[in-house]
């Protein structure tokens, strides 16, 4: 049961994955190119706004895959260890990057949105920044917790 339930979770991981995937092969491009000629004033936006989608799906995908890292490990009964600590870790920073990418980017949103009257880009920013903080939070609370439980095991597997 606990193999058939990773299994789900590891599906649930590449499908989590693929959309971004695919955003980033057909829609950044279109989306530079769209915020190129909407603030044609500034030189190089087209490829500020592409690297910078690229750049903030890097730390996505380095979670994505320590959560499957995570799940594997979990299916060979090494849940309460440190290399389960390890990429909660990698997670809870890679959640802090995003959000702290897409904050230094929020003056671009504004921008963007200003041109184009479209306040729904700035909260499509916020969104992102809070729930990637959401998302580093839970991952620093179950690291915390998971180190608690590996001290008490081993504090129990010293007194027997």
């Amino acid at each position: 049961m606990n193999q058939v339930s990773t299994l789900f979770l590891k599906i649930a991981v590449i499908f989590i994955g693929l959309p971004i995937l695919a955003l980033c092969i057909f829609v950044v491009p279109e989306i530079g190119r769209y915020a190129g000629e909407l603030l044609s004033n500034i030189t190089y936006i087209k490829y500020f706004v592409i690297s910078f989608f690229y750049v903030s799906a890097i730390p996505f995908f380095i979670a994505l895959y320590q959560a499957f890292k995570l799940l594997i490990f979990i299916d060979k009964n090494k849940a309460f260890s440190e290399l389960s600590v390890k990429a909660l870790k990698v997670i809870k920073y890679c959640a802090i990057i995003i959000s702290g990418l897409f904050v230094i980017a929020m003056p671009l949103f504004y921008f963007v949105a200003d041109a184009d009257d479209a306040p729904g880009v700035i909260i499509i920013g916020l969104v992102i920044i809070f729930a990637s903080m959401i998302i580093a939070v839970f991952a620093a609370v179950l690291q915390r917790l998971l180190q608690e439980a590996i001290e008490i095991k081993s504090e129990n597997d010293l007194t027997v």
